[in-house]
């Protein structure tokens, strides 16, 4: 098991560095200026950044230590694996389809298309809230089958992945609130841009580490 969380470790630091690439590899928290080649600039340009590549780095370790305690703890006999609920499935496709939705927002903000940023941002909120509320669902579901937190460990691990996951999507909400407020107010799209790079990686990454965690969830 630890050298399968080595191998997902360096593939989620993979896809970090390839989305973080292709994200910001035209220029959109700098002003364009035509003929000037100096807007290349590097991430480390950026403070927002790099500090968006930290707080990606810092939450692949958490989960890396859960589900490494996930495991370990999987070894006791007091282990009885949890039939997750269907509304899991639903819930992953919501999360899927908020981050498609949230890189078609971004081609637009960095093709300067203004008028396709407020239906994005809106559509991804809806569906990520509906991803949010889907897993407070299945949450109840469990409750009401007598599958509560104190009745297994495999029970209070799944409300731990599943609970920290989702706050991890909540503090993300607060900068996408920010972002669409932003262009609901007019803001032009060269002034969002940046958040909303921002936003689609972290949610991109979310959406990764969610599919992991489904997988071993339903496989364990």
């Amino acid at each position: 098991m630890e050298f399968i969380l080595v191998i997902v470790a360096v593939i989620l630091a993979g896809l970090i560095g390839w989305m973080l690439k292709q994200s910001f590899n035209t220029q959109p928290w700098v002003a364009e200026t035509v003929g000037e080649s100096a807007n290349q600039a590097p991430l480390g340009a950026s403070a927002k950044v790099v500090g968006l590549t930290t707080l990606l780095a810092v939450i692949t370790s958490f989960f890396a230590l859960i589900v490494s305690a996930y495991a370990l703890r999987m070894d006791f006999g007091d282990w009885i694996p949890l039939a997750e609920p269907r509304l899991l499935w639903i819930n992953t496709i919501l999360l899927m389809l908020a981050s498609v939705v949230f890189q078609w927002t971004r081609n637009a903000a960095v093709r300067d298309e203004a008028s396709r940023l407020k239906p994005g941002l809106i559509l991804t909120g809806v569906l990520t809230i509906a991803f949010i509320a889907g897993q407070l669902i299945a949450w109840r579901q469990l409750g009401a089958a007598g599958q509560y937190i104190s009745s297994n460990p495999a029970n209070g691990f799944f409300y731990l992945l599943t609970g920290v996951h989702a706050l991890h999507i909540i503090g993300g909400m607060y900068v996408w609130a920010r972002a669409t407020l932003r262009v609901t107010g007019g803001a032009a799209a060269a002034a969002v841009r940046e958040s909303i790079e921002l936003c689609t990686v972290y949610w991109h990454f979310l959406l990764l580490v969610w599919l992991f965690l489904f997988g071993m969830l339903l496989s364990t």
